[in-house]
This record gives structure tokens, sequence and C-alpha cells, in this order.
């Protein structure tokens, strides 16, 4: 995500808690996502699951208004083991 901030005119804001913390009552009421999440703004990209930085990406560029990445081209090795 950091480097995401570096490439894109965006403020990147992470906030890590113990898991018992966003199971409250009291975050339920923020209606926020399920952490772990990702938020673009006020769009959720990933909740309750890891996300793709790829997708990320492509959100902020959505989300500044700028055409979406290339998708990157994996070559063999990357395609047969999934990366």
């Amino acid at each position: 995500m950091p480097r995401l901030g570096g490439k894109y005119d965006i403020e990147i804001e992470v906030t890590s808690k113990p898991r018992a913390e966003y199971q409250t009552d009291e975050y339920f009421e923020l209606d926020l996502p399920v952490a772990p999440a990702v938020m673009v703004g006020e769009e959720i990209v990933a909740e309750g699951s890891n996300v793709s930085r790829e997708k990320v990406e492509s959100t902020i560029c959505r989300h500044l208004g700028l055409p979406e990445p290339e998708p990157e081209k994996k070559g063999f090795l990357g395609r047969f083991l999934g990366k």
C-alpha cells in the first residue's frame, strides 16, 4: 500500500487493532467493513479477505479519474504458480 501512495496522489491510512476490537458492538455501529478490509474513499474494495495489489490500484485510478493500469503480463512460471 505505501508504494501506491507514493505512485498516486492519495493518502494511505492503515488502521490496525486487535481482532477483538473489530468484533464489538461499538465497531459495528460505525458501519465500517469487516476487517481485514481495504477502502478507497467510500468504496469497499475488499472486506474480510485479502485483495490483490492490482485490484487496489485499479480502484485508486478510478477514484482519481485516471485510466486503469494495464494488467501485468505473467510469464510461464507466474501462470503455473498462480502468482
